[in-house]
């Protein structure tokens, strides 16, 4: 016996126009949008976090504690340098803000909290702490 299939041109059409659409946020064609990715780990004294920041000056990172709170801002800039007659093309490189703030189990010691970035690599030295008070720490 075969089988019948009924034809809805609209509704494929539709359906072939909006593919992918709900599913992923709108971004242009071969950009990339500026991500920061995080890792927490803990022992007995302190919390590591190291996060990927490529392409950024340490000057743009800005780290805030405040008791079990730690929040991360970058600040990517576009370089103006642009010769005369000369136009972008194709550019994939992210400009932009991009900030992350996470919760941790225990109270950071603010006043031991170390932070150095290196190589695209944001590393953050947390140690614990019962008592609470917000402080921003510099970056190395």
């Amino acid at each position: 016996m075969a089988n019948v299939t009924r034809y809805t041109p609209f509704e494929d059409l539709f359906n072939e126009m909006t593919r992918g659409f709900f599913v992923k946020p709108l971004t242009m064609q071969g950009g990339q949008e500026l991500t920061l990715k995080i890792d927490v780990k803990e022992d007995d004294k302190a919390y590591t976090v190291h996060a990927d920041i490529p392409g950024v000056k340490k000057e743009d990172i800005q780290v805030d504690l405040d008791g079990n709170v730690v929040s991360v801002r970058v600040e990517a800039k576009r370089d103006k340098e642009e010769k005369k007659g000369e136009k972008v093309i194709y550019s994939e490189r992210s400009y932009g803000l991009v900030s992350r703030s996470f919760t941790l189990p225990h109270e950071v010691d603010s006043q031991g909290a170390r932070a150095e970035y290196k190589d695209g690599v944001l590393n953050l030295t947390l140690p614990k702490k019962a008592d609470s008070g917000g402080k921003r720490i510099s970056v190395f």
